[in-house]
């Protein structure tokens, strides 16, 4: 009987894990945590974004980095794929917007279990260690050594994860193993992270939380980035739901800009005509009075600030050229992006094993045999919205068929 060691107890590594031991393989799973899944029970503010129901077309559309390498593995295991498994397992899902399937409990630990009950049901082993260094002889991985001593397998399945959260296991030892076996790893950067701002506007208005806004990212003028949703302000800048899916974008060089709509439903004259109500309404209201009708009152001074207004001027003091510039700012409330979060603070990595170097069909290393890449370690990622997930489980699923 072949025997596969996995790296790795996250998504890629116990699905990988399942699949392989389908295949009639011994397997040995290593977790450097004492519990699997560790950061697949944050995943999705905890409810677990487990894939996207769309097509592979879309699927693609949405996977700015690797996406042609990935083709063979989406095929072998597609989204839907995905979901009929862990329907299988006992698993209820459901698709909201976008797309994006969660389980219906919205528990992510609920999928943690169902695999770890899968792995003992198929007789997976599992020991909590730390993988120090791969056994490779004659171009040839023969297993891993860890806790003192050495582990000899048929194969090893890398699916240690990238450099992000740290605290849950991810803390680079996937790009270490594959540098040390020859292979190139690419620029590592935090992708789906939140972005600091050169604005001091931001500090200002710390904790404030926008809804049903619209967000545009811009490269020198150019807009890669469009959406309606949620929104953070920080200390250092902005997060959230919006500027999470933004920064995923920001992928090549150049000057990015944050343009938050505060009111995307009306135009500006429709936002200028409600603004003159409110006025008439109270017309000897100050404006830091009469403005926490559409917005949240801490970003009003730094809304009348970026407008040269005082706070304590009164509505029917206002010009028609004042009144035009406050919409203009609710239009267009603008931020200069000075750079992201550190690496640890990203969902995901964006970089690592160069695809080039591993075989689309199989997902084996093409510099050592017997050495196989699943997840995040490869340099491959997707949007938010399920598609990194699904990454991890099609690699995954191949590298455990490779044997067959």
């Amino acid at each position: 009987m072949r025997k596969t060691i996995i790296i790795g107890g996250g998504a890629a590594g116990c699905f990988a894990a399942v699949q392989a031991a389908s295949c009639g393989e011994q397997v040995l799973l290593i977790e450097k945590n004492n519990r699997l899944g560790k950061k697949l029970r944050i995943t999705g503010k905890g409810r677990c974004n487990l894939t996207n129901d769309c097509t592979t077309e879309v699927l693609m559309q949405n996977i700015p980095c690797g996406g042609r390498f990935l083709y063979s593995a989406f095929a072998a295991c597609s989204p839907q794929d995905v979901m009929a498994y862990f329907e299988g397992l006992g698993v209820p899902l459901k698709v909201e917007r976008g797309n994006r399937v969660f389980p219906v409990s919205d528990r992510a630990e609920d999928i943690v279990d169902a695999l770890r009950r899968a792995m003992q049901r198929a007789g997976v082993d599992v020991i909590c260690d730390r993988v120090t260094d791969l056994v490779i002889e004659d171009g040839v991985c023969k297993g891993v050594r860890c806790g003192g001593k050495t582990i000899t397998g048929d194969r090893v399945i890398l699916a240690a994860g990238g450099a992000t959260y740290p605290a849950t296991g991810s803390d680079g030892d996937s790009y270490r193993l594959a540098e040390k076996a020859g292979h190139t790893i690419s620029t590592l950067r935090p992708s789906l992270v939140p972005l600091e701002t050169l604005e001091r506007d931001c500090a200002e208005m710390m904790g404030i939380s926008l809804k049903n806004v619209t967000l545009r990212l811009k490269r020198d003028e150019k807009i890669v980035y469009e959406e309606l949703g949620e929104m953070l302000f920080t200390h250092f800048g902005v997060s959230g739901p919006l500027v999470l899916s933004a920064s995923a974008h920001m992928d090549k060089e150049g000057t990015y800009t944050l343009h938050i709509d505060m009111k995307p439903a009306l135009t500006q004259e429709q936002l200028d005509a409600r603004l003159q109500r409110e006025i008439n309404a109270q017309p000897n209201k100050q404006l830091s009075t009469l403005m926490r009708k559409l917005v949240p009152a801490g970003m009003i001074p730094p809304l009348l600030g970026r407008c040269a207004l005082p706070p304590y001027l009164k509505g029917n003091s206002l010009t028609k050229p004042q009144r035009l510039r406050i919409c203009s700012e609710l239009k267009n409330f603008a931020f200069t992006v000075r750079g992201t979060r550190p690496i640890a603070e990203g969902i995901i990595t964006r970089g690592g094993v160069l695809c080039k170097e591993v075989s689309p069909k199989t997902m084996e290393s093409k510099l050592v045999q017997g050495l196989y890449f699943a997840g995040e370690v490869l340099d491959a990622d997707g949007y938010t919205g399920g598609f990194n997930l699904q990454i991890a489980f099609s690699t995954a699923y191949l590298a455990a068929h490779a044997c067959e």
